[in-house]
């Protein structure tokens, strides 16, 4: 059985990552002038409160050299290491990993890196995570797991809203006049991640329950022939300190489509950094994103 890895923008729960056997690599953010990684966290509460106070945190991708490091680790425990990556369309994680993988195979000869473009973010890239994991307990060689997550790619479907514009006017996703305006009449964008793994807004809706609602819409758009699949696994739901609303989603898609199993988590600061408090995210299985 082959060793599974990613990092912590699939923002799993620590729980889960360790009952699956799974290891994470920790990407570092910089808030008020410190760096934080895994061996010194900010509590993501605490985080989101910093937001809110006018924080503006930074991000930067693992280099070649950390993820060396991670791998050199892993193999000591597995031969067969297979990392999901967070998205190249919106980090260079995943080169540094390709970059990594090859020097320690070079160095290792019995050993096989097989690197996974995830071309997902947050719960998304941790619904790809969930889905090798079932792969690779059902007894599935890395090999077959890998053929099977890149030809499934484009049915990891991705779609949220964020509270306030202004971090996407940051990240460069909207211009100032749009975050401006959109903020003075309460306009919520709608986006989702495309088959190249970049942000892409979808449109603009008016209030924040709209917005919400329009998730589950979405949801009913693109599912098609994966709904016995969403009904029958996980669907997963991110949020940036919004509980209530996560779950005002959870509800929706269970009336509406009679599915029971759902995974919530908070959005790390890797990923909130750009997203913003209040952001709320949905991941399902789809016909395409």
């Amino acid at each position: 059985m082959f060793k599974l890895v990613t990092d912590n923008t699939a923002d799993l729960p620590s729980e889960y990552l360790k009952e699956h056997n799974i290891d994470c690599i920790s990407l570092s953010y910089i808030v008020d002038g410190i760096s934080y990684n895994k061996e010194n966290e900010l509590d993501w509460k605490l985080f989101y409160h910093m937001m809110r106070e006018g924080k503006m945190p930074t991000t930067s991708q693992a280099n070649p050299e950390e993820v060396k490091e991670f791998f050199e680790e892993c193999i000591k425990e597995n031969n067969e290491i297979m990392y999901l990556a967070f998205s190249s369309g919106l980090s260079g994680t995943c080169s540094s990993a390709r970059i990594a993988a090859q020097e320690v195979m070079e160095e290792h000869p019995e050993v096989k890196i097989i690197v996974v473009d995830s071309l997902c973010a947050s719960m998304g890239e941790g619904l790809l995570v969930h889905k090798a994991a079932k792969l690779r307990d059902a007894g599935t060689s890395m090999e077959e797991t890998e053929k099977w997550l890149n030809e499934h790619l484009d049915n990891f479907t991705h779609v949220f809203t964020v509270d306030d514009l202004f971090h996407l006017y940051r990240g460069g996703r909207v211009s100032k006049t749009a975050a401006v305006l959109g903020t003075m009449i309460g306009v919520k964008p709608r986006l989702h991640v495309d088959q190249e793994g970049h942000l892409i807004v979808l449109n603009k809706v008016r209030g924040r329950k709209k917005a919400l609602n329009s998730l589950v819409d979405y949801m009913a758009e693109k599912m098609g022939s994966w709904e016995q699949e969403n009904r029958e696994d996980y669907v997963f739901i991110s949020h940036g300190d919004a509980l209530e609303d996560a779950e005002y989603v959870q509800e929706q898609i269970k009336k509406r489509f009679g599915m029971e199993h759902f995974l919530i988590n908070n959005i790390g600061p890797t990923i909130g950094a750009h997203a913003g408090p209040g952001t709320i995210a949905l991941f399902f299985m789809g016909e395409s994103r």
